[in-house]
């Protein structure tokens, strides 16, 4: 059985795959990425995915107004993932928040850069103190 952080890391490169394969116009189906990566079915993967997939445009256009100078689609697609769901656990989900951007930062630390791991960070501590929601 695989930890909620573990399951996080899944649903990074779920996010990961379906942005390529969008880019790249290949079909697919989410349930197949999601199998690819977890043998066993796992509730957390799938609704996250889901929620993710249904709310992106919103998700998007709001992590956009808080990366100064910068926008989702020109970060890299590991590190647009990380922004995906750490910005969805943090506003659609009753993870707490600082969970919510404390694992984003660590799936950070390790797919990405140094320097983007702050803008995480600080884009998902903006959002968290502008928009976030009673805890």
């Amino acid at each position: 059985m695989k930890n909620r952080s573990e399951l996080r890391e899944i649903i990074m490169k779920v996010l990961y795959q379906i942005e390529i394969l969008n880019e790249t116009k290949i079909s697919y189906k989410v349930e197949d990425l999601i199998k690819e990566q977890l043998e066993v079915e796992n509730e957390f993967v799938n609704e996250t995915i889901a929620g993710i997939e249904k709310n992106k445009k919103a998700i998007i256009e709001l992590d956009n107004r808080y990366l100064n100078d910068w926008t989702m689609d020109r970060l890299n697609k590991v590190d647009k993932a990380i922004m995906l769901l750490g910005t969805y656990e943090l506003l659609y989900t009753d993870t707490p928040s600082v969970v919510a951007i404390n694992e984003a930062i660590e799936l950070s630390k390790e797919y990405s850069e140094e320097a983007v791991t702050k803008m995480i960070n600080g884009v998902l501590d903006k959002i968290y103190h502008e928009e976030g929601k009673d805890e």
